[in-house]
C-alpha cells in the first residue's frame, strides 16, 4: 500500500543499504523528498539517491558520523539549507560491535551507545525543533528485539536500543501537544547482508525460534515506516511495534 507524502521531507539515517534503504526508496515512492544519510558507504548512498531522483523527487545526500555532534549540526544546517525544513525522521543508523559482557572493551560499549542512541538523540532534538516551527511531524525511531529480549555478546547494543525505546516514550510525551508523533519499531531477524553471509546450521537454528518460520524482508520495515510517517497514523504515539515474525511471543 502506498500513503501519501507528498511534498513532505524525511530524513533517513543509515539510508546507504538494508533496511535504510528500503525505507528511504518508499518514502520516495510515497511523494516524499529525501534526505539520505550516510557514514562510510557513500557509493551505495548515491545509488539509493539516484533512484529516488527517477521517482521525480528532490534529494539530499548528507554524510556525518552521527557520534559527533558538529557533523550532526552541519547536517541538519545543510537540510535546512536545501529543503527548508523536515517533516520525518527515521533514526535507522546503527552499528554493533559484539563481544561476550566479561570481555566487551569500554571502547565497543561507547562507541554502541554513542551511534544508536546518542546519535538518534541528537537527531531526534535537531529535527524536533524544525517540525516545531509547523506543529506537525513524525519522528520513528528504529530499535530491535535486542532491546526488549536483549541478545547474547551485545548488552552493548541492548541497552542502546532499549534506550531508544525510553527515549520514544519521554519524547511522544512531551511532544504531543505540538503535534509530532513519535513511535518506534523493533525489527528482528531481518534479510540483509548479515543473515546472508550466516553459516547455514544458524540460519536454521535463529529460523527454529521464529513462528512465522521465515526472516523478514527490508519491505517489511519499510511499509510500516510509511504508515507511521502518514496521516492514517495520526492517532499513534509513544508505541513500539515488534516486526519479528512473532520472535517476541517465545521471549
Amino acid at each position: 500500500m502506498t500513503y501519501d507524502l507528498t511534498e513532505k521531507r524525511a530524513l533517513v539515517t543509515g539510508a546507504s543499504g538494508g533496511i535504510g534503504r528500503a525505507i528511504a526508496l518508499r518514502l520516495g515512492e510515497c511523494g516524499a523528498d529525501v534526505v539520505v544519510h550516510y557514514h562510510h558507504a557513500e557509493e551505495h548512498a548515491t545509488a539509493v539517491a539516484d533512484e529516488i531522483q527517477q521517482l521525480g523527487r528532490r534529494v539530499l545526500v548528507a554524510q556525518a558520523d552521527i557520534s559527533a555532534p558538529e557533523q550532526v549540526n552541519q547536517m541538519f544546517a545543510d537540510i535546512k539549507d536545501e529543503f527548508a525544513g523536515l517533516d520525518i525522521l527515521v533514526n535507522n543508523a546503527g552499528i554493533v560491535r559484539d563481544q561476550y559482557l566479561a570481555f566487551m572493551s569500554e571502547e565497543q560499549f561507547q562507541e554502541v551507545l554513542q551511534v544508536c542512541l546518542a546519535g538518534a538523540w541528537r537527531c531526534a532534538k535537531l529535527a524536533a525543533k524544525m517540525m516545531l516551527r509547523n506543529k506537525w511531524g513524525r519522528i520513528i525511531n528504529v530499535s530491535s528485539d535486542a532491546g526488549l529480549m536483549g541478545d547474547v555478546r551485545r548488552t552493548n547494543y541492548a541497552a542502546a536500543k532499549a534506550g531508544l525505546i525510553g527515549m520514544t516514550k519521554a519524547a511522544a510525551r512531551e511532544l504531543a501537544a505540538q503535534g509530532i508523533t513519535v513511535n518506534a519499531i523493533a525489527p528482528g531477524m531481518i534479510e540483509t547482508d548479515l543473515i546472508g553471509d550466516m553459516e547455514e546450521v544458524h540460519r536454521e537454528a535463529l529460523l527454529a525460534r521464529i513462528p512465522l518460520s521465515r526472516f523478514g524482508q527490508p519491505d517489511d520495515i519499510a511499509g510500516l515506516i510509511a504508515f507511521l510517517a502518514s496521516e492514517q497514523a495520526t492517532y499513534i504515539t509513544g508505541q513500539v511495534i515488534c516486526v519479528d515474525g512473532g520472535l517476541n511471543l517465545r521471549g
